[in-house]
């Protein structure tokens, strides 16, 4: 029987509740079932999400919160509330997409809809609240079509086809507008198709994707205002013309924006946060910093193949803190679970809501690494063509120089794959020896095809992150299934192009959850499987015999927590910081020197290398907790000895993954264990936050204290 007190409801005098960005000390703050530590745990609000709260119920340093179907009492003392600045009226200059979610469309065949109505019909089941579609008309003096071989009715190779799109779009409620690459090389046949575009009835703007790197504007300074005096002497004034482009300061002053600022109307920052190696909100501020002064409303492009907690936090920063009135995701193709996507700008809802709409998940995972299985590769000249180096994320990267015309090598990725459905491929771009802008993946083996899907990956934007090339409908009896080639024609002398990881992810689609923490059935125990999603059933100790995992104590018997979480440790010298998890230890020192380590919970192994002043560690990505909608947290395993594991790897809650070691002598043998319920682990495996308590608090959780909340 629970010791906890009886629930305390809300008061019947709580008033309104006001929406509101929580602003919590941790990663997440603990929602209570009364007005005090002694009531139970009734869930978590993150830090950068929306709530409802209630002023007028502050007890005792306590407030009752609101949040996606639950509601509880929050202490003061680890959460503040910043105003909601998303319903509030704005100044700025209208533009075509206040209050409106959109989807950016590069080619048809870089998608695996074959017509604009599938595409449709997709979008509006995945996402009903997205409005629009910005759609590729054309690149330099070329239609999009010369570049969508394969795209089928989706190809834009005329004014014909820009027809098409607007009425079918209008016909399922949506509006089309128009994006493309001006190079400013040919002025008169460049703007000549932009013209022609933006003239079609239907066409509701026309958005210049201006960016300083081959292939995009090349016309200097000098060429800009004879380019858009031309466009403007031709469509007028009135017509919406918006500017798209890196946001990063260092990038601004190369695309002369003053140049272009008499003839564009809004702005579309291209803040991607993954791209840039930083967390959504430090892209915001950042775009914000160097673009907010520039006079123009901003429309933020987010990134679509961002992590799905990522884009939540990206979502409501952008609308409920900055106030803007409209977004964009980059791009339909790559976007593998649309719940974030589909939010509204405007709260049409309290978001003290449950969610209604059906979401995606993904469930089985496969990763191919280059000369492991499913992985093969060759040359055309019969010498050995390929340099090699070890990657740090755990596996052997291939690599060469690039050619202009002529291949010399090949190399293709094959997944053995569970189950015919919609995969997300991805590839994997190392740090080093990827300095390419065009490597040209082709996809093979794709429901209802027998053509190829060829999606261009600048490498040299990516470093040492995952890269969606598409999501693909994929049936696994079908030749080639999934099939993915490269080789190392890329247009380019001099540069050099990687061969690294390919993942396939399979997505399923999922009803939303009926309770933030579903009980266990009478039987007593949770399921590993909810609606064809793996799920964490619970979390055990990484330590000790089978018994004593579970067990009641949550350190077994015998084994200490030389540095508990949140701790100032070696004070005084160089290494002083605050621990981020537990440093576990058992009998005296040396005597758990290859005793065995286990997985905490159900997940896939993420990273399984060894890194500077770590030695191996292994990071697991795990689960949803109990529900393929629930929490998602990383476990670390550092100092470690004798890894079973590989990145890609499935493993279950209990599973030998590694032995306990010293890091190659460098310390004496303990096992560094923490939690983390942010995305930091899966980019930055060897993240330390040292002596900064406000990231350690932002990105960790007491490991112990989660654990003991949530066994199985």
């Amino acid at each position: 029987m629970s010791s906890n007190p009886p629930a305390v409801p809300k008061p019947t005098n709580a008033g309104a509740g006001q929406n509101a960005i929580a602003n919590t000390r941790s990663a997440f703050a603990n929602v209570r079932s009364g007005p005090g530590t002694q009531y139970a745990i009734v869930g978590d609000v993150r830090n950068n999400s929306l709530v409802v709260h209630y002023p007028p119920t502050l007890r005792d340093g306590w407030v009752w919160v609101e949040q996606r179907g639950f509601g509880g009492w929050v202490s003061t003392t680890v959460i503040s509330f910043e105003v909601a600045v998303g319903n509030v009226p704005t100044t700025q200059t209208p533009t075509p997409y206040d209050g409106a979610v959109a989807v950016w469309h590069w080619k048809g065949s870089g998608i695996p809809e074959k017509s604009i109505e599938e595409l449709v019909a997709n979008l509006k089941r995945r996402a009903a609240n997205v409005k629009q579609v910005w759609v590729k008309t054309s690149d330099g003096v070329n239609w999009q079509g010369v570049f969508d071989a394969g795209g089928g009715n989706m190809a834009i190779n005329g004014v014909a086809d820009i027809d098409r799109w607007v009425a079918i779009l209008q016909q399922n409620g949506l509006e089309f507008h128009a994006w493309c690459v001006p190079q400013g090389k040919d002025i008169d046949r460049e703007t000549a198709l932009i013209i022609d575009t933006c003239r079609r009835t239907g066409v509701r703007s026309m958005i210049l994707d201006v960016e300083p790197y081959a292939g995009f504007w090349q016309g200097g300074r000098e060429a800009v205002r004879p380019f858009m005096l031309k466009i403007r002497q031709a469509l007028g004034g009135r017509f919406h013309i918006g500017l798209s482009m890196d946001p990063r300061p260092w990038h601004k002053a190369s695309i002369f924006p003053d140049e272009w600022f008499p003839f564009v109307q809004s702005l579309h920052p291209q803040t991607y946060w993954a791209t840039f190696r930083i967390s959504p909100e430090a892209a915001l501020k950042q775009m914000v910093d160097t673009w907010g002064g520039f006079g123009r409303p901003i429309i933020p492009a987010l990134q679509g193949d961002g992590l799905l907690l990522d884009q939540h936090e990206a979502h409501t920063l952008a609308t409920q803190r900055y106030g803007f009135t409209g977004l964009s995701w980059w791009r339909y193709g790559v976007i593998s679970q649309f719940e974030a996507v589909n939010k509204p700008i405007t709260l049409t809802t309290s978001p003290a809501q449950p969610p209604t709409n059906p979401t995606d998940a993904f469930t089985d995972e496969v990763i191919v690494t280059p000369k492991g299985a499913g992985f093969r590769s060759g040359t055309y000249t019969g010498k050995p063509e390929f340099s090699e180096f070890d990657g740090t994320w755990g596996w052997t990267v291939l690599y060469k120089q690039t050619e202009t015309n002529t291949s010399k090598v090949w190399a293709e990725w094959r997944a053995n794959l569970p189950a015919s459905g919609l995969y997300e491929i991805a590839v994997f771009v190392p740090a080093r020896h990827a300095t390419t802008t065009r490597a040209r993946y082709k996809i093979h083996g794709i429901r209802g095809t027998n053509t190829e899907v060829v999606v261009d990956i600048n490498q040299a934007q990516n470093r040492n992150r995952w890269v969606t090339l598409g999501i693909f409908d994929l049936v696994r009896e079908m030749p080639n299934a999934g099939k993915v080639f490269l080789n190392d024609v890329t247009g380019e002398a001099g540069a050099e192009i990687a061969f690294d990881a390919m993942r396939f992810r399979r997505i399923v689609t999922v009803a939303p959850p009926t309770n933030p923490t579903p009980t266990p059935p009478s039987g007593g125990t949770r399921p590993s499987i909810v609606n064809g999603v793996n799920v964490a059933d619970g979390y055990d100790s990484p330590v000790g015999t089978e018994a004593q995992r579970r067990g009641a104590q949550v350190w077994p018997q015998g084994w200490l927590d030389a540095s508990p979480f949140g701790v100032l440790y070696f004070v005084g010298t160089p290494s002083e910081a605050y621990h981020t998890g537990a440093d576990l230890n058992w009998g005296k020192p040396y005597d758990d020197l290859g005793m065995p380590v286990y997985a905490c919970a159900n997940g896939v192994v993420t990273f399984a290398a060894r890194l500077p002043v770590w030695g191996n560690v292994i990071v697991i990505r795990h689960d949803p907790l109990y529900q393929p909608n629930g929490e998602v947290l990383y476990s670390r395993y550092g100092h470690v000895q004798n890894m079973k594991v590989k990145a890609g790897d499935r493993v279950r809650r209990g599973q030998l993954i590694c032995e306990i070691g010293d890091a190659f002598g460098r310390y004496v043998p303990h096992l560094h264990f923490d939690l983390s319920p942010t995305t930091i682990l899966e980019t930055r495996p060897s993240d330390w936050p040292g002596k900064n308590q406000a990231l350690l608090l932002k990105h960790y959780i007491d490991p112990k204290a989660f654990i003991v909340r949530n066994r199985p």
